[in-house]
């Protein structure tokens, strides 16, 4: 149990970092100062740097005897939201705000590096870390494994977490299979014969056909999908038309779809070709659908996470343990996951008015002391997978 008492022995250095990386978000894959402070605290701690991975990716490896290679995985970057906390560390750029907790994941992120490195003597073997930028809709992570993050060494377990506002603080979530889903964006064309509002019969209405679309897709989800299966058919936008008085030629619609099996998936994607073509050539329209893959789902490896949960209970308590929580959100990590056999894990951060403080809302913020938890967490299992040979 050392793992935690030498993450809580950091405690007021995690808080510095994270506050620190809170006061100056970036975004995207332009994290620059921020992964300038990774590369170099982890330079002063004795790890072999390697910068500039997805623009401003950072790894950082330190080899300590023959051993296996574990890799674990953080990420740097902030949303275009303006935050309305009035702490004393609330974001200095106007229109930027860590409203998801990558600041905290970022320090949790040096924690680990810190006392890995300070207690070399405690565990055998190779750890990779790999700090990403580019998590919030840049696919970060497929850029980075792309450009050969995963090689020279290549991992045998991958490890990543998330902090989880959701749930009270104190509680540790790890679930095998299937924690988040898988995400593709797409976009739809409507095209129709445009003309005066007061003549319908002359036009052949965008606007019409695409609102049947959107009530049409619907259906996918409550009559093709098993209710015992999951999946998200979301429209988010609409565009069609400026002026009262004209019928538009066009119209455009965007939506997302979340799903966690293939199956289910290719089943969605089917059915929504089939609906929007149908639908247009029903209304004598043309559609033209464009996908856009985001991320595969997040699938976590049946024995890995076991192990996780095992530390979770001797750590923080069976009553802390709960395997139950998953989400139709979609994280970029899954590209590192679908590669190596791993683990993601959601330590609770919520404060006492966690329900006003959710995810990528301007009123963000967490109990700090979750990142003592984040950090004993993953120290922990790394011990366990590396342990010291005896002589």
């Amino acid at each position: 149990m050392k793992a935690l008492e030498q993450a809580n022995d950091i405690f007021d250095q995690l808080v510095t970092w994270r506050r620190d990386f809170h006061l100056h978000p970036e975004l995207g894959l332009e994290t620059f100062r921020t992964a300038g402070i990774v590369a170099g605290v982890l330079r002063e701690l004795g790890y072999t740097v390697q910068e500039g991975v997805a623009r401003s990716g950072v790894i950082g490896l330190m080899e300590n005897g023959e051993g296996p290679v574990i890799m674990s995985r953080v990420d740097m970057d902030a949303l275009p939201i303006l935050e309305e906390n009035l702490t004393s560390y609330a974001s200095k750029i106007p229109g930027r705000m860590h409203a998801c907790g990558h600041d905290a994941h970022t320090a949790i992120g040096l924690g680990i590096a810190m006392i890995m490195a300070q207690h070399r003597d405690t565990w055998q073997g190779t750890l990779k870390l790999i700090f990403q930028p580019g998590e919030e809709g840049q696919n970060g992570a497929e850029i980075m494994v792309q450009e050969g993050a995963l090689d020279n060494p290549r991992p045998q377990v991958a490890l990543a977490l998330h902090i989880w506002n959701h749930m009270p603080f104190g509680k540790i979530s790890a679930a095998p299979g299937p924690v988040m889903a898988a995400a593709e964006a797409f976009k739809v064309t409507v095209s129709g014969r445009g003309g005066h509002g007061a003549l319908p019969e002359k036009t052949i209405d965008a606007v019409i056909i695409a609102a049947l679309m959107v009530t049409n897709l619907q259906t996918i989800i409550s009559r093709n999908i098993g209710a015992l299966e999951t999946a998200v058919l979301t429209i988010g936008s609409i565009q069609s038309g400026d002026a009262f008085n004209v019928i538009p030629e066009t119209a455009e619609l965007r939506g997302t779809i979340r799903t966690y099996d293939p199956l289910v998936r290719a089943r969605v994607l089917d059915r929504l070709q089939a609906i929007v073509h149908g639908t247009a050539e029903m209304m004598g329209a043309t559609a033209d659908l464009q996908m856009m893959p985001v991320t595969p789902a997040l699938v976590n490896d049946r024995s890995v996470t076991a192990l996780v949960q095992d530390v979770a209970r001797d750590l923080f308590g069976s009553e802390s343990l709960d395997t139950s929580e998953r989400t139709m959100g979609s994280e970029d990590a899954a590209f590192f996951l679908q590669e190596v056999p791993g683990c993601y894990v959601f330590v609770a951060s919520g404060p006492e008015d966690f329900g006003t403080r959710p995810h990528h809302s301007p009123r963000f913020d967490i109990d700090e002391r979750v990142l003592a938890n984040g950090v004993g967490l993953i120290v922990e299992t790394l011990h366990r997978l590396m342990p010291v040979r005896a002589a």
